[in-house]
């Protein structure tokens, strides 16, 4: 495998290694180029580099472990091509956004690289310490992406909150962190099973995975720690919105997964002990989060708080995951990941693209929309009814998965998590509601302008891309979803 003759003894590093080598000089090929465009084309170059080499290694079947903490399998390989992803969208189309920067061009682009960086090591970390320095230097590449654009009191409050509540949620991991290695001597996930195993649970444990969930839950805007992602979507750049709703939640959900799903399911002794408990728990923050972020989304006029809003009662609907606990249940979970970075990150999309043909963020600065743009309408009322779960797109196909395994998924039907189904149902069909007043808004009330809308191009391109998948991952899921599942196997094996 070239990988192996390139890389050696750190082959399961290379997509992560192209990463960094692009973070690290991208500001000195902006310094001696001092032209946007040729940083952009450098910095996607990298992107899609990395990304073919990851899906390379993934159809291959490649495993392998570097330094006893990394080790890249089906799952590692499968969240990475999602970071990948979130990456190449975003930076697609910052060349030609108005609101990104033109003052740290090079930076700019640092930090998203360096962000996915941050991404990328937490999907293959196994310690809890490599999980924490992965998600900090995601986090603190985000505080400043925040903060980017430019002359805009909003981005520069939302920057400040996120700070203030990022600093919250480190001090609860460190802190539940520091609990679990003085009760068992190890930070290494798989050590703590075993450790667990034999000693069960106490009030320190317990302590330090509260801590755990909560300082964690932050970073995927679960209720009740969701306050500051609307703040956050709506002051940052359409770019970095998308980035962070698609990108930096995911990888948050990704933490979940490896840490409580190993140490409740992967052959730990603490699913018989509170395993039952423990998904309740989760279950009911499941339940909370999708409500809230539903209900609350009614009342929005902005649309970027409007789909902050509808982003945590997506992160609600993942969690189902972590109440259900299944190999078909991760998977599907994983699916729905995959789906949301195309429908969500599709409409943040059309969002920044409408901000750069001039238009305003408030849902009524959309009315009229399909007569100066029938293809930037379409591609929303797509994306849209994706999210609400309209069949036949992806986001039916998705939730249809994800919903189904709190029923029993492939093993039949039972009872325990039916309520929890239903309540995402429900949930489903309050979406419907305000995601239809966006549709109505464009094809039925008319606007102050009949003027045609021109978008720059990569937008346009970036947006077909985002419709191409919603369609193709709808009718067809098993192009996605035969790897989640494998990933899903590799991680609970």
């Amino acid at each position: 495998m070239f990988v192996e003759e390139i890389f050696g003894d750190y082959a399961a590093f290379a997509p992560i290694i192209i990463m960094l080598i692009s973070a690290l000089i991208l500001p000195a090929v902006h310094f001696a180029g001092k032209r946007h465009t040729v940083t952009w084309a450098v910095a996607l170059v990298f992107a899609v580099v990395s990304m073919a080499v990851n899906a390379y290694m993934l159809v291959d079947g490649f495993t392998g472990t570097t330094l006893g903490v990394y080790e890249y399998d089906a799952y590692t390989g499968v969240m990475l091509l999602l970071f990948q992803i979130v990456l190449f969208l975003a930076i697609l189309v910052s060349n030609a956004s108005t609101e990104t920067t033109r003052l740290h061009v090079g930076a700019y682009y640092a930090l998203l690289t360096g962000a996915t960086t941050g991404m990328m090591f937490v999907a293959g970390s196994s310690d809890l310490l490599t999980i924490f320095v992965g998600v900090e230097l995601t986090s603190i590449s985000s505080y400043a992406l925040v903060t980017m654009k430019r002359n805009d009191s909003r981005a520069a409050e939302a920057g400040v909150k996120y700070v203030i509540v990022g600093g919250l949620s480190t001090a609860l991991t460190i802190y539940g962190i520091s609990m679990i290695y003085g009760l068992t001597g190890t930070t290494d996930i798989a050590a703590i099973a075993a450790s667990t195993a034999i000693d069960g649970m106490n009030w320190i444990l317990a302590i330090g995975l509260v801590c755990m969930v909560a300082g964690y839950g932050f970073k995927i805007a679960a209720v009740p720690f969701h306050m500051w992602a609307p703040d956050v979507y709506e002051g940052a750049s359409s770019p970095v919105s998308l980035f962070l709703a698609t990108g930096s939640k995911k990888m948050g959900l990704s933490v979940f997964f490896q840490i409580f799903l190993v140490l409740f399911v992967a052959g730990s002794s603490l699913s018989a002990i509170c395993g039952e408990e423990v998904q309740y728990l989760f279950a009911i923050i499941a339940a909370f989060t999708m409500t809230v972020g539903n209900v609350v989304a009614i009342a929005q006029n902005n649309i970027k708080r409007m789909l902050a809003y509808s982003s945590i009662a997506q992160a609600g609907y993942i969690l189902i995951v972590m109440a259900v606990m299944t190999d078909y249940a991760l998977a599907s979970g994983m699916f729905h990941m995959f789906t949301h970075v195309f429908m969500k990150g599709g409409a943040f999309l059309i969002v920044g693209a409408l901000i750069c043909a001039g238009l305003g963020e408030k849902i009524s600065d959309y009315k009229g929309l399909a007569k100066r743009s029938p293809f930037l309408a379409a591609a929303m009322l797509l994306f849209l009814f994706s999210l609400a779960g309209i069949p036949p797109l992806a986001g039916f196909t998705s939730k249809f998965f994800l919903f189904s395994s709190a029923l029993g998924g492939v093993d039949g039907l039972t009872s325990q998590w039916v309520w929890l189904a239903f309540i995402a149902i429900l949930n489903s069909a309050i979406s419907l509601y305000y995601y239809a007043r966006v549709v109505k808004a464009m094809y039925i009330e008319k606007g102050e302008s009949t003027e045609k809308i021109k978008i720059p191009a990569v937008f346009t391109v970036a947006i077909v891309i985002c419709v191409v998948f919603v369609i193709v991952l709808g009718v067809y899921p098993q192009l996605i979803f035969d790897y989640c599942e494998t990933a899903a196997a590799a991680l609970l094996l």
